[in-house]
């Protein structure tokens, strides 16, 4: 005996109906994201952007090879102190394949280091194609570097100290150019990015300290922003 018709139409009814109301609720979740990022960045006097498809790609590494290029959602864009100055900085949802996987926080150095480092926790399951090499443990992470001399001399026991304040919540912690970033967790409140921007500063003080006698500026250089502007 077959199903009846109005048994298939019932079922499809519900399906779309639940569907609806999941896009209701994941867009009304990404609203109140939006405005609450968007009133962070206000409350900092930091620029604010909905969207930059270019942003991402001033990064090869770490969240960025392991979930692809994406898109820049909800973008913050400023500068924070750190002990040793003033630095650029970088919020955003890191969006791929219309999800957000992560919220990228970006802390600026004055200059471009010699190797990409990779400090990534255990728990994730971070092999790709074109892995850099895998040095060890670092603390309580694994790292992965393009040079292992170079990584060496970098990684020393005041980073590892730094890596270590930074949290569990953060899948991966990486040194790449004149940046130090990490992945917070999709949805983390302003708060968290808040005591995240602050250790990433720690961090950045770390591989990339300022003159004694510098003027507190990241390359002496007055922040303006950036969005869609790779870095040269």
């Amino acid at each position: 005996m077959g199903i009846p018709a109005w048994v298939w139409f019932t079922v499809a009814a519900i399906a779309g109906v639940a569907g609806f109301a999941l896009l209701a609720t994941d867009r009304a979740q990404r609203t109140a994201r939006n405005r609450e990022r968007r009133r962070w960045a206000a409350l900092r006097g930091w620029q604010f952007e909905e969207s930059d498809h270019v942003l991402p790609t001033r990064w090869e590494s770490g969240a960025i090879a392991y979930y692809g290029t994406g898109t820049a959602r909800d973008v913050v864009a400023g500068t924070t102190f750190t002990a040793d100055g003033r630095r650029q900085v970088y919020v955003l949802d890191h969006e791929t394949g219309g999800k957000v996987n992560s919220v990228l926080v970006a802390v600026r150095c004055r200059r471009a280091l010699p190797v990409v480092v990779e400090l990534w926790l255990p728990s994730v399951p971070f092999q790709r194609d074109q892995m850099p090499e895998l040095m060890g443990p670092v603390g309580q992470r694994y790292a992965f570097v393009t040079d292992l001399p170079a990584a060496r001399k970098l990684i020393t026991p005041d980073l590892v100290d730094a890596a270590e304040e930074i949290g569990q919540d953060v899948t991966v912690v990486w040194i790449e150019g004149d940046w130090v970033l990490a992945a917070a967790p999709p949805g983390s409140s302003p708060a968290r990015l808040e005591r995240l921007l602050r250790d990433l500063g720690e961090l950045a003080d770390v591989v990339d300290p300022f003159d004694a006698d510098g003027d507190g500026e990241t390359g002496g250089e007055v922040y303006r922003p950036t969005f869609g502007r790779k870095s040269s």
